[in-house]
């Protein structure tokens, strides 16, 4: 199929208008290699869901040398990733060319970012490398689906991993990996709720094989409530099969075709996820000091307290001895400002100033 893709593509390029002056998201030179003609609208997948703003088939000269190289940029890392995914031929060998990148004989797949570059396979690495370098101050880098992550690892045939995040991609994916008679799940998987799928095929010598599917959602409750969905449209044959929907917190695991239902649960539980609870709180990063130097502040502290009482306690009653003294009955203790209450029980009429 991929090959076919790449036979249409070769024949647009030589249909279409060719341009040398626009490169869309393509370098006009790097290395040796420079711009020799571009397709004005060359035969690619345009999802919506991906958000395609601009793609180039481009052919590149060196001398006599020749190769051609297709770039699309997209509307985030994630739309990209999809996109790189569905270029993806099984049996493609990762490398460490850009942010993820796949190889075979037939040529190189890389993504950068919000750029997704194909090349055929006469391209040295050392020129793979310019071209990336040439192209990442415009990828607008940025984290990659974290459920690409949860894909076991053993028995997983490379080439063969397909992400998601809508609609038309699952159905593509389900249709690359000769699972088109489930093409029921994908109105049933809930990308308006913003689900993300992630599959791949798996193959175990002896063991068995199928195809593995994630639906990771949000939160876990739009995770339990789409997997009543899921079960209510899946095929009764495919769940005599073994195919059965499993939840671990947000994501949601299944094995389509799978060659036992012991396989599938073997399978489903093999997905590296883990679901994790944390607590943003303050935090210090400085250690706390010795109990000494504790205690010695706690002393100097409490002595400045009492020092100060002293010296407040003795100038609020200094001023007023004084003042009594050089001042008498005139500022405080003014007679005729003073009332004592009188019990009358003696007939001897109590004077204020008696008191002071």
């Amino acid at each position: 199929m991929r090959r076919l893709s790449l036979f249409v593509c070769g024949i647009a390029l030589l249909s279409a208008p060719q341009l040398s002056a626009q490169e869309g998201p393509l370098p006009k030179q790097f290395q040796n290699w420079k711009l020799a003609s571009c397709a004005a609208k060359p035969v690619t997948a345009n999802w919506k869901e991906t958000g395609m703003r601009e793609f180039s088939a481009c052919q590149y000269n060196d001398g006599d040398r020749v190769i051609w190289i297709s770039g699309g940029r997209y509307h985030d890392p994630s739309s990209a990733f999809e996109v790189y995914t569905s270029w993806l031929r099984p049996g493609m060998v990762p490398t460490n060319v850009g942010q993820v990148s796949a190889f075979d004989k037939d040529g190189v797949i890389v993504l950068e970012g919000t750029l997704v570059l194909s090349s055929t396979a006469n391209i040295s690495r050392e020129d793979l490398n310019a071209l990336v370098k040439a192209v990442e101050a415009g990828s607008e880098k940025g984290p990659l689906p974290p459920v690409r992550t949860y894909l076991p690892k053993m028995g997983r045939l490379l080439g063969t991993e397909r992400y998601a995040l809508g609609p038309e991609g699952m159905r593509a994916a389900l249709l690359q990996l000769g699972q088109s008679d489930m093409a029921v799940l994908v109105d049933a998987a809930g990308f308006s709720s913003g689900a993300e799928a992630m599959l791949a095929r798996y193959a175990n010598p002896g063991n068995g094989g199928g195809v593995l599917l994630l639906l990771e959602y949000p939160t876990p409750q739009l995770a339990e409530q789409h997997i009543h969905h899921l079960e209510e449209v899946v095929p009764a044959a495919a769940k005599q099969a073994g195919t059965e929907i499993e939840r671990k917190g947000s994501l949601l695991s299944m094995v389509l075709s799978p060659s036992s239902t012991e396989y599938a649960k073997n399978l489903r539980e093999a997905a590296d996820y883990e679901t994790q609870v944390t607590w943003n709180e303050a935090s210090q990063t400085a250690t706390d000091p010795p109990i000494t130097s504790i205690m010695v502040k706690i002393f100097i502290g409490t002595g400045v307290f009492m020092v100060a009482a002293v010296v407040l306690g003795i100038a609020f009653g200094g001023v007023r001895v004084i003042t009594k003294r050089f001042f008498p009955g005139k500022v405080f203790d003014r007679q005729d400002q003073m009332e004592v209450l009188q019990l009358g029980l003696s007939g001897k009429r109590i004077d204020p100033s008696d008191f002071y």
